[in-house]
């Protein structure tokens, strides 16, 4: 089943035409909103990729702790 999803909001414009492995590559100053201050400082976190960011143990649980609270 195909999925989409339109990102060109939550994306820096230099990136919306990229493909998922790309975006996933990127640094997180390629989300809209990130700045390469922020990169630097995800970096001594040891996040240096989106895809770092997305899997970082930390953030997952305090997103699902989010989304729980949500559904309360």
């Amino acid at each position: 089943m195909p999925v989409s999803i339109d990102l060109d909001k939550a994306l820096d414009k230099a990136w919306e035409d990229k493909s998922l492995a790309e975006i996933l590559a990127a640094p997180p100053s390629a989300l809209a909103g990130l700045t390469e201050k922020h990169d630097e400082i995800l970096a001594g976190l040891g996040i240096k990729t989106i895809a770092d960011l997305g899997s970082n143990k930390y953030f997952a649980l305090a997103g699902a702790l989010v989304a729980l609270n949500n559904k309360l």
